[in-house]
């Protein structure tokens, strides 16, 4: 069921605290940790708590919870000194668009020029 944890989600795993994070924020909604491979200086996560397979699903089942993921994105680059450089949000959504975990997250990169478009 949406928004229900998933047993074989590894974000899943990271909200419940059974796998290992580190994370800068969190709020009764939100959990925001470094990537694990980061892309960029700045490179943090920021995930629902509830478990949705992509932005897509989390905005049409949780309109809130998707506004308290990029708000909290917002204060993550405010946190990490970047907001004022720039930085950028990314969804990624489906396999091909480089989506490897299928739980909601925005990555928030920034710290160095990010040219548009990526690559």
């Amino acid at each position: 069921m949406a928004g229900e944890p998933q047993a074989d989600c590894l974000f899943c795993k990271i909200v419940a605290k059974e796998v290992p994070a580190t994370v800068v924020r969190e709020t009764a909604t939100t959990l925001a940790f470094r990537d694990i491979n980061p892309q960029a200086p700045t490179h943090v996560l920021v995930i629902p708590k509830s478990h949705h397979p992509d932005a897509g699903s989390l905005a049409a089942a949780e309109p809130q919870a998707a506004a308290d993921v990029l708000r909290e994105a917002g204060l993550v680059a405010v946190d990490e000194k970047i907001a004022d450089s720039g930085y950028r949000i990314v969804f990624n959504t489906g396999s091909g668009a480089g989506q490897t975990v299928f739980h909601a997250h925005a990555h928030v990169l920034g710290g160095r020029g990010l040219n548009w478009p990526p690559g």
